[in-house]
């Protein structure tokens, strides 16, 4: 089991890079780019190890939103798509720079801009995180964080 799991928003932040399809998946590692396109990540994996160069993944130890859209699109992890589609086209680096990194903060604004069902996807946030919790994976350092164009 993983020793930190990360704040539990880092899920609608994988929600948002999922919908907006920046994730391009290989045999054992995926491409996955920045809300705003202007860095990419590599997210690795072998059996039950993973890497990332994410700043929480790769700073922190957790497991950052590259790492959980990942797994998600692995069918490590379960989700509801008709929610996670609710936070297409969210530019979250500047949305948290805006909040102060104030993670909840961001994640009310968007629940109050797009009139969401702010209920709803807490329950199933919760739902993901108690799975990303419970899963036997581990963690592992990866290289440098890359800038695009």
């Amino acid at each position: 089991m993983l020793e930190k799991t990360g704040p539990i928003e880092k899920i609608y932040e994988a929600y948002t890079a999922i919908a907006d399809d920046r994730i391009t998946m290989h045999e054992d590692h995926a491409e996955v780019f920045s809300s705003d396109r202007s860095k990419s990540y590599t997210v690795s994996w072998k059996d039950n190890a993973y890497s990332s160069d994410d700043s929480a993944t790769y700073w922190q130890g957790y497991p950052g939103y590259p790492v959980i859209a990942v797994l998600m699109l692995q069918g490590r992890l379960l989700y509801d798509e008709a929610i996670a589609s609710q936070f297409k086209d969210i530019n979250w680096n500047k949305l948290n720079k805006e909040y102060k990194r104030d993670y909840t903060g961001a994640f009310e604004h968007i629940v109050e801009e797009r009139h969401l069902d702010e209920e709803t996807i807490k329950k199933e946030a919760e739902t993901v995180y108690a799975q990303l919790k419970e899963l036997d994976i581990t963690l592992k350092k990866a290289g440098k964080k890359k800038k695009v164009g």
